[in-house]
């Protein structure tokens, strides 16, 4: 899976330009899987504002108190990015992150995903 960001693709591709053909493929699958989780993430702006809101309280109520002190701090504003915030609202909209890897990856790096 390519980078949403054309830029940071160009990157990663002279990055592993730069290895010889039997080092490369490491490096690639770590990117296509990075990639793959970025885009997973990225879907959680699709959801619309009202139901951000509401996800965020119910995220807070389901998080340690220490954490959940510290993420309410911050602010619905700073947490709506947070991996796991993010997770949570997909998961919410039914979009499990290991399902979506698993048809988004080749059998090969999402065994390597469920390997790391």
């Amino acid at each position: 899976m390519i980078h949403p960001d054309p830029q940071i693709q160009k990157n990663q591709q002279d990055f592993l330009n730069r290895f010889p053909l039997d080092e490369r493929e490491y490096h690639a699958s770590i990117f296509r899987i990075g990639n793959a989780a970025i885009i997973y993430h990225q879907m959680a702006e699709e959801t619309s504002p009202a139901k951000l809101k509401s996800y965020y309280n119910e995220w807070l109520e389901a998080l340690p108190s220490n954490i959940r002190e510290s993420m309410e701090k911050k602010g619905f504003e700073e947490c709506k990015s947070i991996l796991s915030y993010t997770r949570y609202i997909n998961e919410r909209n039914d979009f499990g992150m290991d399902e979506w890897m698993k048809s988004n990856l080749s059998e090969e790096d999402y065994q390597f995903y469920k390997r790391q």
